[in-house]
């Protein structure tokens, strides 16, 4: 009759059991340990975020608070005699419209005259018309009723070619209606309401160039920040 053999483990086989357990033991801990400093690393960085964009909202409402009152002061001082230009928006026959670009000085100016060496030296009020009489864009705070003046446009050379040629031989404080026909406008392309193929009207009075409000160090810093790389 054959007995069983008890078996038995070495000593050799105990330890390398216990340091495999050991090991998992702390592999488990060392998981669980990066798991928590990455749960508090990332609460952290939220945290961080949060108070970043809150304080961005603050220095920005900063910001805007004074362009506002930069843009009331202005509104102050031109919006009587730009209104007065509202009148002027008017059905008008689309197809002589699209002839050619007509200008019409309302009001001369007596500042620097805008050529095509610096025609971005300037700043304006506008209001832009359709054929049948529809504001599409104004500097007015209300298209139907206006009671003040947004910000002034910056002259820039993103503009329509009616509007780049239009203004050419203006002079700062002057006042001229604009009609241009649709090759010099947006052409085919649907624009923000306005149709293809359609020619604009605009009144436009210049005024001297606004130095803009400067966004602050901080604003800049903390909307890169909170946005990547965009700008303000």
């Amino acid at each position: 009759m054959i007995k069983n053999e008890e078996r038995k483990t070495t000593v050799g086989q105990r330890i390398l059991i216990g340091g495999i357990a050991l090991f998992m033991l702390a592999a488990t801990f060392m998981l669980y340990a990066t798991m928590v400093l990455n749960f508090n690393d990332q609460t952290a960085k939220n945290a961080d975020m949060e108070a970043k964009e809150q304080r961005l909202q603050e220095v920005y409402s900063e910001y805007m608070t004074q362009t506002q009152a930069q843009a009331s002061e202005l509104s102050n001082k031109h919006f009587d005699e730009f209104v007065s230009y509202k009148s002027r928006v008017v059905e008008y026959n689309g197809a002589d419209a699209q002839t050619e670009l007509l200008s019409v000085d309302l009001k001369e100016g007596d500042g620097a005259e805008v050529t095509d060496a610096n025609f971005v030296d300037y700043a304006a009020y506008y209001v832009g018309w359709l054929q049948d009489g529809t504001i599409f864009d104004s500097s007015f705070n209300s298209n139907d009723d206006p009671t003040s003046l947004k910000s002034p446009l910056e002259g820039s050379t993103n503009m329509i070619q009616g509007w780049l040629e239009g203004i050419v031989g203006m002079k700062i404080g002057g006042v001229r209606e604009l009609t241009i026909p649709s090759t010099l406008a947006y052409g085919e392309n649907e624009q923000n309401g306005i149709p293809a193929n359609s020619p604009l009207k605009f009144v436009i009075m210049l005024i001297d160039p606004v130095e803009p409000v400067e966004a602050s160090d901080e604003l800049t810093k903390l909307y890169r920040e909170v946005y990547g790389n965009e700008s303000l």
